[in-house]
């Protein structure tokens, strides 16, 4: 499993985790089943990217945040180029 993969299935599952939302109601809201939840929670497939837009908003989140990590407070904002 690549470490993208399994970054965006961890963030997935924690986001869901603190809505407290089950796999079930989850993919419900989704129009997706419970398996292709666990699916992407396991890092087997992602969701597909029509649905980020839906992931986040039900997950109160940016859709980036399931492919980066937000600084967090009082860390370096700095640029990792620079």
């Amino acid at each position: 499993m690549s470490v993208y993969r399994f970054f965006i299935a961890k963030r997935i599952k924690a986001y869901r985790k603190a809505q407290r939302i089950s796999q079930t109601e989850f993919g419900k809201l989704l129009g997706v089943t419970a398996q292709a939840v666990c699916k992407w929670e396991q890092g087997v497939c992602y969701p597909d990217l029509l649905l980020l837009p839906r992931l986040a908003e039900i997950l109160d989140c940016r859709i980036d945040d399931f492919f980066y990590e937000r600084p967090t407070e009082g860390a370096s904002e700095a640029s990792p180029h620079s």
